[in-house]
């Protein structure tokens, strides 16, 4: 019998294009990824962000420990949308049209963006990827669920390009190429994945978040690598732990 992990959906009340995640708001204390501002100081910059120190069920984390388990399979109902990517500050960004959406049993998430982190903020027996792309989608019930996709090096990934030869230089600008991109080329056609319960990884760290992170990495070039670097640098949270959480694999 397949077995679906569901979280306790979560209303968040903030606005799903802000910074990276969308997990910032942007009206909180300002953090980043070093020095006062850094990870492990993030809890206590602000009362908002106090999920990031006291949270249980934080992301990422080290994949290692896994329950076989026939899980539902990852669906997507992907359609291009206008290519225009944000340089937020923190991650590379492009947000998606309404119309996009994944399916994993009877529940539905829309998709609302995705962006890129480097190194991977997730591990797989304690090794990191070279990058990690997050998609990110919201179900009408408010429940937040993230489709988290490695990135490799090796050959130079096409799609990723496109995005990378519109890729705004300074924080806060968007760049438009007037042409369209479909998510759906940038996935493996092979959609196993790790399922668990997890939280934004950016302030606020709000929690009841869920992940299903595809085990099949997909391509990146070195080149690839060190650009998205000299523009955005390092944007990976520390791993956190797993305490109590099961992660379900396929």
């Amino acid at each position: 019998m397949k077995r679906l992990i569901v979280t306790v959906a979560v209303i968040v009340g903030i606005s799903f294009l802000a910074p990276q995640f969308a997990e910032a708001s942007g009206k909180g204390a300002h953090w980043g990824y070093s020095g006062e501002n850094g990870p492990n100081n993030w809890g206590n910059l602000s009362p908002e962000y106090s999920d990031c120190r006291k949270g249980t069920q934080q992301s990422p984390i080290d994949i290692s420990r896994t329950v076989n388990n026939e899980m539902h399979p990852i669906k997507t109902s992907y359609k291009s949308t206008p290519l225009k990517v944000l340089n937020n500050g923190h991650a590379i960004q492009v947000n998606y049209s309404p119309g996009s959406y994944m399916t994993v049993g009877s529940h539905k998430y829309n998709l609302l963006q995705f962006h890129f982190h480097s190194p991977s903020e997730n591990k797989v027996k304690g090794q990191a990827y070279d990058m990690e792309m997050h998609l990110v989608h919201k179900a009408d019930n408010g429940e937040i669920a993230v489709l988290a996709v490695f990135l490799k090096k090796g050959g130079k990934n096409a799609v990723l390009q496109k995005i990378w030869d519109n890729m705004p230089l300074k924080a806060g600008q968007t760049k438009s190429s007037g042409g369209s991109i479909n998510v759906t080329d940038l996935l493996s056609s092979t959609k196993s994945y790790w399922h668990f319960t997890g939280s934004f990884t950016t302030p606020p760290c709000t929690e009841n978040v869920v992940w299903n992170v595809l085990q099949n990495p997909i391509t990146v070039s070195e080149s690839q690598v060190k650009k998205f670097l000299s523009v955005i640098g390092e944007d990976a949270r520390p791993v956190q732990p797993v305490n109590t959480r099961t992660i379900y694999g396929n």
